[in-house]
């Protein structure tokens, strides 16, 4: 990416009191694009490709902003447990979104791991996002991970596994 690649997707970022700089049919005429879904599984390729934090955080950006598919899987189950970016949360949330029992070791391993740039989060939100996007997750394999969160040794990672296995159960 360009500096005026990353640009036109920081415009995309609502700023309070501004609103939008650009918005996704402005990202799609720069990238001369015309399937955003396509672009964001592009850039993210790209960017996973090139091993770039930054350039991943902005491809997350424009997946999230036109929308995942399965092809997407792959690299946010790679990205899951890659230490070298900062966009877990991120990563946690389009795993979520995808509601696959195929992303359930991603959002297990998210639940329970602590990037060393999250060190100091004690409310521990990437787990919490992690283990939300597992009660989301249809199917046993998804239950089961649930209930291993239940032997961590960390009281806000079993507490928020027993509330969505409690969600699930009224479900």
């Amino acid at each position: 990416m360009t500096p005026e690649d990353q640009q036109v997707i920081i415009g995309l970022t609502f700023v309070p009191q501004k609103g939008r700089k650009n918005t996704p049919e402005d990202v799609l005429c720069h990238f001369g694009a015309t399937d955003g879904i396509a672009l964001g599984l592009r850039l993210l390729r790209d960017a996973v490709e090139r091993k770039d934090g930054l350039e991943v955080g902005l491809a997350l950006y424009v997946c999230g902003t036109f929308g995942l598919t399965m092809d997407h899987l792959e690299l946010f189950v790679e990205l899951a447990s890659a230490d070298w970016h900062r966009s877990h949360e991120d990563v946690a949330n389009g795993l979520e979104a995808l509601r696959t029992s195929a992303a359930v070791n991603a959002l297990y391993h998210l639940a329970w791991w602590i990037p060393d740039y999250l060190d100091w989060d004690e409310n521990r939100g990437l787990a919490r996002k992690a283990i939300w996007g597992l009660g989301k997750t249809p199917g046993p394999e998804a239950e089961q991970a649930l209930r291993r969160l239940l032997d961590e040794p960390d009281e806000i990672v079993r507490e928020n596994a027993k509330k969505q296995l409690a969600r699930r159960d009224q479900l």
